[in-house]
């Protein structure tokens, strides 16, 4: 009797014993059941095991059964056969064997996440089974190759590569043979060459396409037919894809204007072409076209012209990115009537006129804006004031002037504000206003109120959660106000919580993109009251801020000696002291700050010693120039025996391994994250 008919006769009535030991053991020899998978299957899926290195533990579940249908990540259908594959972040090591093609009744696959190397076998994306294929987050490399142009339809709706290593040009022909076509994303490898615009020829319903974090520049190859030619790098044949909704191609190599068919794809939501080399000016007859648009990022690309009055007719738009580019004029009127607007990112443009232009208070659902590094003029619009959902707020690097409004009290939910370099007056009630914004974490307020005094402690304390206050280049006078060095988030290793997701809206990038921060708790913590012509001696508070990051005091008129107790800041990267009145020695107990990357006294009056060992050994003798008092190996001045610092060397190899390590986490922490902190305020303040 076959299993599929005893199956459909199981609720017959039967008139036999069923506690017949010799009957029980008879049926169970001839009947097996449903959703046992084929031998040639099991076949199959055990050449693939073979070809892994580590197989994440699956061939304990794999090899002790012949029923592959009870194995980890496989799902079977009704009638037995293998239908998914999924094992995703299973630390799988090995290549991918072409034998899971075998399998004719797979739809989905996915191995993401895990370690695989090697090729993507063709004939996963020919099979006339598979429509998802997820192999993302691996090591995959190699060319993805064309189609036989003879090959049949094929059913891929969803194919994921991202996150590998792929590399040559990207397949054209390929997506011909596929009528179903959803969505590709091939996302952060390195494929060269230019874009297709086969994606929609023969599936009417391609939606989405992600090809950001490649090579792709736009380039064609000798003897690609004439139908896939265009001037520039976005193909006009994109245009025919009536249901494309995503379309990114970020962080590439693509040069050119906005192509007029780029807007006859009136479907789109999501449109990313950030970091390129497009050129020419935004259209502002063609851009109403495309209603739909939630998402725009066109910066870092060399976009010139004004924004259009047209803007203001895209109504669902939530997030406009075009900062880093050549824009200039003065900001349309129309800009206030997206009212669905979260994100406004303008900033590193050429932007002029007065930002009052814009009434923001038709913009309630504005969290993150960035007007920084632009020429706009005026004051701060009190409109602004009116966002109270506000999180980020930069203007720093215009003309703006005046005093802060009382009303920017209004903004509530701000944790990150920079007005620097600026020209902005009385600093006294710019900090007495600001303390009240209770969730404030990181301002930046330098280059502003010239030759004013330092403002007294009553106007600065209550800043319970800042982490980054950096009021530099002021020629701010009088000494340093006891209320700085009793900020409670810099005495302590709290971190504040800010889990709302809110926060950073879209990433700020730091020396060249090089780096990002997207929260406010990967910021370092830091004080920076650098180039002031502030007076006195360090207070001994300041070695109470034991969560410091970093601490600049430099280019003042500080005087006295460097207080013992800035050894307990235990987690210091930089210290910048330089350009002062400093004097007695450079306390010993430094060597203790086993994080210090970035130190420097120089041009002080300090004598004796030079510390030894540990990361000092790794700082450079410009580190300690203009002290002529001081000695040291390195320095001209050698220490003799009476100033010989009471620190020992010891050449263990404890002592080298030490050594060894503030070299390594010097360049590649302290090079890189705290170099942030010396331009920080081009790209960030």
């Amino acid at each position: 009797m076959k299993p599929q008919s005893w199956r459909s006769n199981k609720t017959r009535r039967f008139c036999i014993n069923f506690f017949d030991p010799a009957l029980v053991l008879l049926l169970l020899t001839f009947i097996s059941p449903v959703d046992s998978c084929t031998k040639q299957e099991r076949h199959s899926l055990l050449r693939f095991l073979a070809g892994l290195s580590q197989d994440g533990g699956l061939a304990v579940s794999w090899q002790n059964s012949q029923n592959c249908c009870t194995w980890e990540g496989i799902i079977c259908g009704e009638d037995g056969a293998v239908t998914e594959l999924l094992l995703a972040s299973r630390g799988l090591q090995g290549c991918i064997s072409s034998s899971l093609s075998e399998l004719t009744s797979l739809s989905r696959l996915n191995l993401s996440y895990n370690l695989l190397s090697g090729g993507l076998p063709s004939e996963l994306i020919s099979t006339s089974s598979i429509v998802v294929l997820d192999v993302s987050f691996n090591r995959l490399d190699g060319e993805l190759h064309e189609l036989n142009s003879s090959s049949p339809d094929r059913p891929l709706q969803v194919l994921n590569i991202s996150s590998n290593l792929f590399t040559g040009a990207f397949p054209s022909t390929t997506w011909e043979k596929m009528s179903n076509l959803f969505a590709i994303n091939a996302s952060n490898n390195s494929f060269t060459g230019y874009i297709p615009s086969t994606f929609c020829i023969s599936s009417s319903s391609f939606a989405m396409l992600d090809l950001s974090y490649n090579q792709f520049s736009g380039n064609i190859p000798h003897g690609i037919a004439l139908r896939n030619q265009f001037s520039g790098s976005i193909p006009p044949g994109i245009g025919n894809c009536s249901a494309l909704r995503m379309l990114k191609a970020g962080n590439n190599n693509i040069s050119g204007p906005l192509l007029d068919d780029l807007f006859r794809a009136t479907s789109l939501e999501y449109l990313s072409f950030a970091n390129n080399g497009l050129q020419g000016t935004i259209n502002g007859a063609l851009i109403i076209k495309l209603r739909n648009l939630v998402f725009v990022d066109l910066g870092w690309n060399r976009i010139s012209g004004k924004i259009p009055n047209s803007i203001g007719q895209l109504k669902r738009l939530e997030e406009l990115h075009m900062s880093s580019n050549n824009l200039s004029g003065e900001l349309p009127a129309s800009l206030g009537e997206c009212t669905n607007l979260v994100i406004i990112n303008l900033g590193t443009n050429k932007f002029t006129g007065e930002l009052a232009n814009v009434n923001f208070s038709n913009l309630p659902n504005l969290k993150a804006l960035d007007f920084s590094w632009n020429n706009f003029t005026g004051t701060i619009p009190e409109s602004i004031y009116s966002c109270s959902n506000l999180t980020l707020l930069r203007l720093s690097a215009n003309r703006i002037h005046g005093q802060l409004s009382k009303n920017i009290g209004n903004l509530k939910s701000i944790t990150f504000l920079s007005i620097s370099y600026n020209n902005f007056t009385n600093i006294t009630n710019t900090l007495h206003i600001l303390k009240s914004l209770r969730n404030l974490t990181v301002l930046f307020m330098g280059s502003n109120f010239k030759n004013e005094a330092m403002p007294q402690d009553e106007a600065i304390d209550g800043f319970e959660n800042i982490q980054g206050l950096a009021i530099e280049r002021c020629a701010l006078y009088g000494e340093i106000p006891a209320a700085l060095t009793e900020m409670p988030m810099l005495k302590s290793d709290k971190i504040a919580d800010y889990t709302d997701p809110r926060l950073f809206q879209f990433p700020v990038y730091v020396g060249c993109m090089c780096f990002q921060y997207r929260t406010i708790t990967a910021f370092p913590k830091m004080l920076n009251l650098g180039n002031n012509k502030l007076t006195g001696a360090i207070p001994m508070e300041i070695g109470e801020l034991k969560a410091l990051v970093s601490l600049n005091l430099s280019f003042n008129n500080l005087n006295g000696e460097i207080p013992q107790l800035v050894t307990n800041l235990r987690n210091l990267m930089v210290l910048d002291l330089s350009y002062n009145h400093l004097t007695g020695a450079i306390p010993s107990a430094l060597v203790n700050l086993h994080f210090l990357s970035e130190f420097n006294v120089s041009y002080n009056d300090l004598k004796g010693p030079v510390p030894i060992g540990d990361q000092f050994s790794t700082f450079p003798s410009s580190s300690f120039a203009g002290n002529p008092k001081l000695c040291s190996p390195m320095l001209v001045h050698h220490c003799n025996s009476a100033e010989a610092a009471p620190t020992s060397i010891i050449f263990t190899k404890q002592y080298i391994d030490k050594v060894v390590f503030a070299i390594a986490f010097g360049v590649s922490f302290g090079v890189g994250v705290l170099y942030d902190q010396i331009i920080m305020y081009k790209y960030f303040g």
